[in-house]
């Protein structure tokens, strides 16, 4: 059995229409992950929804893509009108979760929207136009239960920090990060660098593993061996 949810989310981008539109549907690795469209109404889409259809095309005003889903369906819709400088950006998720963790899954879905969106603003104001390189890792299934702390004191993340801090996380055998913390919750750090938008996915808060995600802008960014740190970091625990 599965149940219908919706998740929206309204605010300013701090960018004008157009390059909103481009950051939602031509650069969204630089803040999201790799998607592609057809550019028209019934046209394909892969990556957002999985493997959906493009049910609205109308730059830089409309967007929306529907995919079916082992639970049902799963439909995005974005609405942007200019706002002064920036953009107002409404959007709407619709879908269905399981009923047996269906509280669980609207809470991360919530949870993640605002954090996306986050990032989409701080792609916008600090990267807008440019490629990335991406690299996700996932920890181990063990960091499902307290991950988040784990992964946190590897990286010297010192406790209260804060958005605006600035910061210097030290991940062993791979390069420090010299960035400002952009957002931190319970479930999410994001740390800005100069070149970098370096995010840390804590969802042992839903009971899930664990992940590391960076969006690399230098010119001929090469990711480094998350996965590997990640296991080396939950191996030190003795929880690998």
């Amino acid at each position: 059995m599965s149940r219908q949810f919706e998740v929206r989310w309204e605010g300013v981008l701090p960018a004008p229409p157009q390059e909103a539109w481009d950051g939602i549907t031509r650069h969204a690795v630089g803040w999201l992950w790799k998607t592609e469209y057809e550019p028209w109404a019934g046209g394909a889409e892969r990556g957002l929804t999985g493997r959906g259809t493009v049910t609205a095309w109308d730059p830089p005003r409309h967007f929306a893509t529907r995919a079916p889903d082992l639970d049902g369906f799963n439909q995005l819709d974005y609405l942007l009108e200019p706002h002064g400088q920036g953009t107002y950006l409404r959007y709407h998720h619709q879908g269905e979760f399981p009923e047996d963790d269906y509280d669980v899954q609207l809470d991360a879905c919530r949870q993640h929207t605002e954090f996306y969106h986050h990032s989409l603003g701080e792609y916008l104001r600090h990267f807008s136009g440019r490629e990335a390189v991406y690299v996700s890792a996932e920890a181990p299934d063990s960091s499902a239960k307290g991950g988040s702390d784990v992964v946190r004191r590897a990286l010297g993340v010192p406790d209260g920090v804060a958005a605006g801090d600035r910061i210097r996380l030290t991940p062993a055998g791979l390069a420090p990060i010299d960035g400002v913390v952009d957002y931190v919750t319970d479930a999410f750090l994001g740390v800005r660098s100069a070149d970098a938008l370096f995010r840390v996915y804590g969802r042992d808060v839903w009971g899930w593993p664990v992940s590391v995600v960076c969006h690399l802008f230098a010119d001929g960014a090469a990711g480094q061996d998350w996965g590997a740190w990640l296991r080396r970091v939950f191996a030190d625990e003795g929880v690998a």
